[in-house]
């Protein structure tokens, strides 16, 4: 069979479909619009996105696959809830995750990372004095983002991004409080600070702290409730 430009861009709309389902599903979970224990209808969200079913159900299988959704026999598919054991036991592997890109970034400074990474500083800084809890915790995450794509390994910012949006289904359920944001910041300072002048080992032991602390504060606020 010849190939036409109509097949061309029928073929990938088939192959990219699932990915833009997906894509929409996954900021669907973000934006708390779908909140964990939530049943994904098949059929009702293959007519809200004006798509067949076959690649709802695909993207159903791509987001299992990196743990956001949960597919259970004969009940249908829901949002995952992640309970405070497994939030716990991402929070240390991230803990490594991060400890690796501070220490390959502060092994060699890159003027760009140091400039993005500052930009983002200011904004959790402007943040945290207007009280916006909801900007500083997008802030926090991107700062977290920025210092592991820029650490220069592939492998490892995949594996990040697939544990952070597992780590947001715990986080739409406990939203981190006030008074942890002041002491956050300083963190991030003393992060930037020692990736800003080489200093490989503080670099890593204090990121490595700081998630660490993270976690601890997500244990306690877990018990307390």
């Amino acid at each position: 069979m010849s190939i036409t430009p109509t097949n061309t861009i029928e073929m990938l709309a088939r192959v990219a479909l699932p990915e833009l389902i997906g894509a929409e599903l996954e900021r669907m979970i973000a934006a708390g619009e779908v909140m964990p224990g939530d049943k994904l209808n098949e059929a009702t969200l293959a007519e809200r996105l004006g798509v067949s079913r076959g690649p709802v159900r695909e993207a159903f299988r791509s987001l299992e696959e990196i743990g956001l959704i949960r597919q259970e026999k004969n009940r249908g598919v829901f949002v995952r809830e992640l309970t405070p054991t497994e939030a716990a036991e991402i929070f240390e592997i991230r803990a490594g995750l991060e400890r690796l890109a501070a220490g390959r970034l502060a092994n060699a400074p890159d003027k760009l990372a140091l400039e993005r990474l500052a930009e983002v500083l200011a904004s959790m800084e402007t943040a945290l004095t207007q009280d916006d809890g909801e900007a500083y915790h997008r802030l926090n995450l991107r700062f977290h983002q920025v210092l592991v794509e820029s650490a220069g390994n592939h492998s490892l910012a995949q594996l990040y991004g697939r544990l952070v949006k597992q780590i947001g289904l715990f986080r739409l359920q406990n939203y981190p409080r006030p008074e942890a944001r002041a002491r956050s910041l300083e963190d991030h300072r003393r992060i930037f600070e020692a990736i800003a002048e080489a200093r490989c080992e503080d670099a890593m032991r204090i990121t490595e702290q700081h998630v660490l602390a993270s976690r601890k504060r997500m244990l306690d606020r877990t018990h307390n409730h």
